[in-house]
């Protein structure tokens, strides 16, 4: 498959970048914004193309995204008033305090990828590798001396794919009583360091 990276999406591709961010994650977050109906309401209103690098096809379809996090903004943001648009009001109130405990504080001189997201149909053709690349060059361009992610113990062909690229594991956290919640039981910090 043949496909371009570059940053940012239109209004028009915005459901296509929900459906995807939610393809990928929604095993970790469906408790905290299911049902589907309304968080893909609420990826669609807050996902900023500012901080999205996007592959398309030949045909100009998304078929995948890298989405990263600065102290300006991240890819998918939203404040509580946002939650409460979609959700309402007693429902955003413990909606709100479990979607902060999945939050990753940013650090001097590092890029934090915000996910990566790959279509079904996608896979395979090297398209995660090429966004984790246009990420690294991301970060370049910013004056970033390193890349961090972080992934899921339930995710281990992402891990896979991070370590062939170059990401050392430098640290793990673990969710205790929260696993139910979010399906997971620990998450690995992953760090890419530029030359």
């Amino acid at each position: 498959m043949e496909f371009t990276i570059s940053r940012g999406f239109s209004d028009a591709e915005r459901p296509r970048i929900a459906a995807l961010y939610w393809e990928a994650f929604s095993a970790k977050l469906s408790f905290v914004m299911g049902p589907q109906d309304k968080a893909l309401y609420f990826l669609e209103r807050q996902v900023d193309p500012d901080y999205a690098l996007v592959a398309r096809d030949a045909g100009g379809a998304v078929q995948g995204l890298a989405g990263f996090k600065t102290a300006q903004g991240a890819l998918v943001g939203g404040a509580m008033s946002d939650l409460v648009a979609t959700y309402g009001w007693l429902s955003a109130l413990w909606r709100a305090p479990l979607l902060s405990l999945v939050e990753r504080d940013l650090s001097d001189g590092v890029l934090l990828m915000d996910g990566i997201c790959v279509g079904v149909d996608a896979r395979g053709c090297g398209l995660g590798t090429a966004l984790l690349q246009a990420i690294k060059d991301e970060a370049r361009a910013r004056g970033k001396t390193a890349v961090r992610l972080d992934v899921i113990d339930t995710n281990p062909r992402a891990r896979a794919l991070y370590e062939r690229e170059g990401f050392d594991a430098i640290g793990t956290e673990t969710l205790g009583p929260l696993r139910p919640v979010f399906g997971f039981r620990s998450s690995t910090r992953m760090l890419f360091r530029l030359t």
